[in-house]
């Protein structure tokens, strides 16, 4: 796969198709090869060029292993209590690598999708460069504050329990992270989940970048009030049945975005299974073609 020089790194990236740019921002701690390659294809056959990329820290791009490991406990109990917290970076910076992997494929602009910590980055790019977006649409994702990033105890636990010593243990977790944050209702594709959790552990294993993005989440802060700034055409995607992020989180993003859509899908958990694609795909291929007639 190919890698760009972005704010100062290295991103690995691919993309699908060609046509209007979409971007894709993957979630913390999660290779880009998550966004399935069946997803990719299926939002490029609607007339996109559709790109994803491994953010800072996880996969194949940069690894900041310079900057040492956050004591997770003390952050999440500083940023619990309202307390500033210190990270090695922030999301405004992968908001920033986002924007020069623009740069580097001489992108004007591009429609940003962001799942979960994506959609946070997305929000970012958004509120800081505005001109390079040309649609913003944020999964599963949350406006920042302590009032919306508590879950289920049984989904936090899970995300922040023992982290595996070994890429045997490594391919287990991510079963089991992403069988509990499918949440109780939609079906749950193991084999498929299994075979791409043993693909990201060959692929790349690199368990240091989970608290450094996660300080990054938690040294960011509530965005709601610079959300009123976002004037591109917006889309808010949420599982009913989020384990991870409460719905309510989707619903204050929705509210604190001018004009946003609000889309809450009946039995989604914190994850895309196949069985929403359809759903999925047409709202955000809506939004993208809105926004085109907006800008013109």
């Amino acid at each position: 796969m190919p890698r760009a020089n972005a704010n100062g790194l290295e991103l690995e990236y691919d993309s699908f198709g060609e046509g209007p740019a979409i971007v894709l921002v993957m979630g913390i701690a999660t290779q880009m090869i998550f966004w399935d390659v069946a997803f990719c294809e299926a939002l490029a056959a609607r007339g996109f060029r559709v790109i994803r990329f491994d953010n800072r820290d996880i996969g194949l791009s940069t690894r900041l292993s310079d900057a040492g490991i956050p004591d997770l406990r003390w952050m999440i109990a500083r940023a619990a209590m309202g307390l500033a917290v210190t990270a090695p970076y922030s999301l405004s910076d992968m908001a920033a690598d986002v924007v020069g992997l623009l740069d580097a494929l001489d992108l004007e602009r591009a429609h940003i999708v962001g799942m979960s910590m994506g959609g946070m980055i997305a929000q970012h790019v958004a509120i800081e460069a505005p001109e390079r977006v040309a649609s913003l649409t944020s999964i599963m994702s949350t406006p920042g504050g302590r009032r919306h990033w508590i879950g289920q105890p049984r989904a936090l636990s899970t995300l922040l329990g023992s982290r595996p010593q070994s890429r045997e243990e490594g391919v287990e977790f991510l079963v089991n992270v992403l069988r509990v944050l499918n949440g109780p209702t939609l079906p749950f594709p193991e084999a498929e989940v299994r075979t791409r959790a043993a693909e990201a552990v060959a692929r790349a294993w690199h368990p240091a970048g989970f608290p450094r993005q996660l300080a990054a989440i938690l040294a960011s802060g509530n965005r709601t009030e610079r959300l009123a700034g976002v004037r591109a055409p917006t889309l808010i995607i949420h599982g009913a049945e989020d384990p991870l992020i409460p719905v309510s989180a989707g619903v204050a993003t929705a509210r604190a975005i001018p004009n946003a859509t609000l889309r809450i899908v009946p039995g989604m958990g914190h994850s895309l299974p196949p069985v929403v694609w359809p759903e999925v795909l047409d709202a955000m291929v809506e939004l993208a073609q809105h926004a085109a007639r907006t800008i013109r």
